[in-house]
């Protein structure tokens, strides 16, 4: 239970992070990328904000189910999904 309750904490916590910057789909759209440029630019996003986001993660000493939950959601966010 206390799993639980840390990771809705956590990821009640993760929105405001990304917040503040554009998502990367919104990155991606406001720079006009198409195709291959689109796709190459989105997958380096994506993975810029998962070492963000784990980076995050363990500075809250998530663990286990909250740091999973934790860093899914702060990616989607990143992303714009």
């Amino acid at each position: 239970m206390k799993t639980l309750i840390l990771a809705v904490l956590a990821i009640g916590l993760a929105s405001p992070a990304f917040a503040q910057s554009q998502s990367c789909t919104a990155q991606a759209a406001e720079k006009k990328l198409a195709g291959a440029a689109k796709t190459s630019f989105v997958a380096k996003c994506e993975k810029d904000a998962g070492a963000a986001c784990d980076k995050q993660a363990a500075d809250k000493k998530l663990a286990g189910a909250a740091k999973t939950s934790f860093t899914t959601k702060c990616v989607k966010d990143a992303m714009g999904t």
